[in-house]
């Protein structure tokens, strides 16, 4: 059984869903900001530019950015409310209507009558966008704090930007503890550019659709169509019984994930095939894909479910 979103029609578009600009605190305009990713070969990006009131609360017009070859999804990176350390939420919201309500979010602090991070999660849901919990290491995002964003399609598993200057940019262990307590959640890679260090282009969406609109590009990310990725593509996933099949491009390692440590791996030299027996991972409610190539640069499948399949 191919998997999805390998079996469905279209083709894979190239993404960003987190990007700032010198609209709040990024180095470069909005209309630079799109000319670069589209020069660096992405099909669309996502500017979120931060939702407090230091900056009037913008939802940046991305709109004549557009062109027959690349798209753009309005969206913002919402704060509102504290979370366990007393830190104030950030949250991504791609697809955000262009009206959408502003919180009582003045700066980068909670303060009191504030929406709490569920409930503006929840209201972003609600009007429409695709919700993540951004960078759970930077954040010192706890495990009580990730359950209660229960309006999230999606974890941002690597942050460049997080990982680059802070070395903390990873969101896998939130992930998978959440994906083992029953939570249907997918995974994202983005940069969180503000272009002011090394922290742009280095990890995206490779999103399936029909066209590169924003339309089609919001609804394949809610429905989990879309692989993540620092630059190794996955071609293809099988399903095979016990025994899971991976095309990829050149890689070291093909490893499959499942619930607590259990993990199989497959490894050679310029592999672009891998067929792994699962073993014990035969039992695992999900189950996902990373593909590590010689560079140690890696791709990620979003989890699946074999007894939904």
């Amino acid at each position: 059984m191919l998997l999805s979103p390998f079996d469905i029609p279209g083709r894979f578009f190239r993404g960003n869903l987190h990007t700032h600009s010198n609209v709040t605190d990024g180095a470069l305009s909005p209309e630079e900001v799109c000319r670069r990713y589209k020069a660096e070969g992405y099909d669309f990006i996502s500017l979120t530019d931060h939702f407090v009131g230091r900056w009037n609360y913008p939802i940046v017009d991305t709109l004549p950015f557009r062109d027959a070859a690349f798209t753009t999804l309005l969206g913002a990176e919402l704060h509102s409310g504290a979370q366990e350390n007393g830190e104030l939420w950030h949250l991504l919201a791609v697809g955000l209507p262009a009206d959408f309500a502003p919180s009582h979010s003045p700066d980068f602090h909670p303060v009191e009558g504030q929406e709490s991070g569920p409930e503006i999660a929840a209201r972003a849901r609600e009007a429409g966008a695709f919700v993540a919990i951004a960078h759970p290491q930077w954040s010192g995002l706890t495990m009580d704090d990730a359950r209660s964003i229960e309006a999230a399609h999606a974890v941002e598993i690597y942050n460049h930007g997080s990982h680059m200057l802070s070395d903390r940019g990873t969101g896998m262990p939130q992930l998978e503890l959440l994906l083992s307590e029953g939570r249907d959640l997918t995974l994202i890679a983005t940069d969180d550019a503000h272009f002011k260090g090394p922290d742009a282009f280095g990890g995206w969406v490779m999103v399936k659709a029909e066209e590169n609109s924003p339309e089609q590009l919001l609804a394949a990310l809610k429905a989990g169509q879309f692989y993540s990725t620092q630059g190794p593509e996955i071609h293809g996933i099988w399903l095979e019984g016990d025994t899971l099949r991976v095309s990829c491009s050149s890689a070291r390692a093909v490893i499959v994930q499942g619930i607590g440590n259990a993990s199989e791996v497959a490894q050679g030299s310029s592999m672009t095939q891998a067929s792994i027996p699962l073993g014990r991972l035969a039992q695992s409610p999900w189950l996902r894909v990373s593909v590590i190539d010689p560079a140690e640069k890696r791709a990620w499948s979003n989890p699946f479910w074999p007894g939904k399949l």
